[in-house]
């Protein structure tokens, strides 16, 4: 019959109006970027965010944060007057970025693929581990010991042969609390305190190379309108002491094979 409306048909179409088509919001969600589930509605002027990465990084500045936009990692919105405003979502782009920087030593082109890759759902979302030295904290001798299982008398060795080094107030940066965790590894195996005074000199000469490789780019690091060549300069850095440390792993996992 010309007018009969085909069953299967009818009961997809009741099937669309009571249930809707989801094909959209999933579409959506498979091309939401990262972070997922955190609100991508702007509120946040760049003073915001600052207040609240500092917690964790507190070398952060503006125009570290200006930086990493024109590097492509985060997005942030304008106001009609043009000023920057962030979501939650942009911030946690950010601490990841910086993260990476700082922990890993991640080169930005590493960054960005891998901030792709967490766009795409290709790899997993990273989880925070929360250490004394994400948070810039300083600590005592006392502390330190505790912190990385040694005695007070072990971090005066590792103080004496230079591998930590505290401030004028003999307190410790929290950089020194990664350093005292592998310097701790490595006496378990064996290894004599003042036998990583080489292992100082040889960063302190890494340290050296970044800085004459870097010299031209650092420039006038207190002038305010070298603040952008100091983060590219700052970047440049993080990039050589990245590859200047995973040559020397290769070097030294090289020289193993060869005692066998």
């Amino acid at each position: 019959m010309s007018g009969a409306v085909d069953p299967r048909r009818q009961e997809t179409g009741e099937q669309g109006a009571q249930g809707g088509d989801t094909r959209p919001a999933l579409t959506a969600l498979a091309t939401e970027p990262w972070p997922r589930g955190f609100s991508r509605r702007p509120t946040m002027n760049i003073g915001a965010v600052l207040a609240e990465l500092k917690r964790e990084f507190p070398t952060v500045s503006h125009s570290k944060i200006r930086f990493l936009e024109e590097q492509g990692l985060v997005t942030p919105d304008r106001t009609p007057s043009g000023y920057r405003v962030f979501s939650e979502a942009d911030v946690e782009r950010l601490r990841f970025a910086l993260a990476a920087q700082r922990d890993s030593f991640l080169p930005l082109r590493v960054i960005r693929e891998k901030l792709a890759a967490l766009d795409a759902g290709l790899e997993d979302v990273p989880v925070a581990s929360a250490t004394p030295a994400q948070h810039g904290t300083r600590v005592g001798p006392e502390e330190l010991a505790a912190l990385v299982g040694l005695s007070t008398e072990q971090i005066g060795e590792l103080t004496a042969a230079g591998i930590v080094v505290p401030d004028a107030g003999g307190r410790f940066p929290a950089s020194c609390i990664a350093v005292a965790q592998l310097a701790t590894e490595l006496m378990r195996l064996g290894v004599d305190p003042r036998h990583l005074r080489m292992m100082r000199t040889a960063a302190d000469r890494q340290v050296d190379v970044v800085a004459q490789l870097t010299s031209v780019l650092r420039g006038r690091p207190s002038a305010p309108q070298d603040a952008r060549a100091r983060e590219r300069a700052v970047q440049s850095a993080n990039d050589l002491s990245g590859l200047l440390s995973r040559l020397h792993g290769s070097l030294v996992a090289a020289g193993v094979e060869r005692l066998f």
